[in-house]
């Protein structure tokens, strides 16, 4: 069919027409996606946040959400007068019970969770170790890859623990070799797959 004339936009309500006639019904693009989200992912409130925090030194852990690092405020205790070596070691044994602990309800509803097992120590440089070296009870090589991101982050972020340039030197209960660890934007976005970048350093 041809539609001649002098105005042609007179033709799109007119074959509209011819086509509902024809028993062409018009479709509609389906809007219902379901119920909104009561929380946006990683996104905590100020009423939240303010139950993360107590009397202590404000730090910052590194917590797993939607498969990325991201920072959530802590703190720790730290005794006054305390020696800055001991110092260290207190803040560091602080920072892995703080990714350890188990994230609050509303840090669960918002999508954190933490690779960090419980019960695992730290403790500082012995022999030849440089004085920045923090050993743990567990191998290095056992954690987990999302474990070794959030503690090697955490460290790194921290200036009571970080080496002067922002690297961490890690080893663990035994005699094995101490490795530096490097907190990258790649390691943050990807834990699960991009392991920290490392080099050897001489210890024990």
């Amino acid at each position: 069919m041809t539609i001649r004339g002098r105005h042609p936009w007179l033709a799109v309500p007119l074959l509209a027409a011819l086509l509902t006639g024809c028993g062409i019904r018009s479709t509609q693009v389906p809007t219902d996606f379901g119920p909104a989200p009561s929380r946006v992912p990683c996104a905590l409130s100020g009423a939240d946040l303010s139950t993360q925090t107590s009397p202590g030194i404000p730090v910052q852990v590194f917590l797993l959400c939607a498969s990325q690092l991201v920072t959530v405020d802590r703190s720790v205790r730290i005794p006054d007068g305390t020696a800055e070596a001991e110092r260290r070691v207190l803040v560091a044994q602080g920072l892995l019970d703080q990714l350890a602990a188990k994230p609050s309800a509303a840090e669960k509803q918002a999508g954190y969770s933490t690779g960090v097992a419980d019960g695992i120590k730290v403790s500082g440089p012995r022999g030849k170790d440089p004085e920045n070296t923090f050993r743990l009870s567990t191998r290095v090589q056992d954690l987990s890859s999302y474990a070794l991101a959030q503690i090697v982050c955490t460290f790194a972020d921290s200036e009571a623990t970080a080496a002067d340039d922002g690297t961490v030197v890690l080893g663990g209960p035994d005699k094995g070799p101490l490795r530096r660890y490097e907190c990258t934007t790649e390691v943050r976005s990807r834990p699960g797959s991009e392991e920290p970048p490392s080099s050897e350093v001489p210890g024990e």
